[in-house]
């Protein structure tokens, strides 16, 4: 963790000093281009295939309500990204009925062209110095489905006041799309902005299940992260043989960074 020197001892123990963990301010960002609304593999309770969108909502419920389980104190805003980003609810709140709302009015528009995260980065530095004097920090969670449209911004580098995390949710790479370049320039966004570790997973299985446990695993508070590259969890429950090591079997084609 950034300002924290361990000091070993003659026995080879090593000890971490205490650190004051700060409560978050959290915003997530949501796509709703219209390619949130493809049809994912998995299923309703009504036996229809669900969206994109329908997976990330329930994903941002699931989230909301574990974080607040582990800290009644942390605190949720929620933006939406068409061509540019836009407030949906810009008070942040702990309100678990308020997030119900919030995440109830995201519906998709028709497709936006172009993604552009400047604005976005513009909203979340100013509501950063605001958390900042709360002796709070900010987050942004992205949550990005388009296959064929790099997000653009317009940043300095040297303005990192928040940390983002982003989900990609991809089709097959193909000649109409390319998951890779829009990969690669999500990872350069997050690096750009990003005050503390930030973590991006991709999937274009078209699993909910596979959103989900991403999701969980951006539960891990900024200021207790290890680098990405060390991360191993979640571990399967059964030993796996190395022959269904991969995806049970589940056609996939992975995108991965480019670094």
């Amino acid at each position: 963790m950034e300002g924290i020197e361990g000091e070993s001892s003659g026995a080879g123990r090593f000890t971490l000093p205490p650190m004051r963990i700060s409560n978050e301010d959290i915003i997530f960002c949501v796509d709703v281009d219209a390619e949130s609304l493809v049809e994912m593999k998995s299923t309703g309770f009504n036996g229809k295939p669900i969206t994109r969108l329908d997976a990330m909502k329930q994903a941002i419920l699931l989230f909301v309500n574990s974080k607040l389980s582990i800290n009644p104190d942390h605190r949720f805003a929620f933006v939406t990204l068409a061509k540019t980003a836009s407030w949906l609810r810009k008070e942040f709140s702990s309100d678990i009925e308020s997030t119900l709302t919030a995440v109830r009015g995201i519906s998709a528009t028709s497709a936006c062209g172009q993604a552009d995260l400047t604005h976005l980065f513009k909203l979340a530095s100013h509501e950063a110095k605001k958390s900042r004097a709360q002796n709070r920090i900010l987050r942004v969670i992205l949550i990005y489905c388009r296959s064929s449209v790099r997000p653009q911004h317009q940043w300095p580098v040297n303005q990192k006041l928040f940390t983002m995390d982003v989900l990609y949710l991809h089709d097959k790479p193909g000649p109409d799309n390319c998951p890779q370049k829009v990969y690669d320039a999500l990872v350069d966004a997050l690096e750009h902005v990003s005050e503390n570790e930030g973590y991006i997973f991709e999937s274009g299985q078209g699993l909910a299940r596979i959103l989900f446990r991403q999701m969980c695993v951006l539960l891990s508070h900024p200021q207790q992260r290890c680098v990405q590259d060390d991360v191993d969890i979640p571990k399967s429950l059964v030993k796996k043989s190395p022959a269904a090591d991969t995806t049970n079997g589940e056609d996939t084609v992975p995108v991965t960074s480019s670094q």
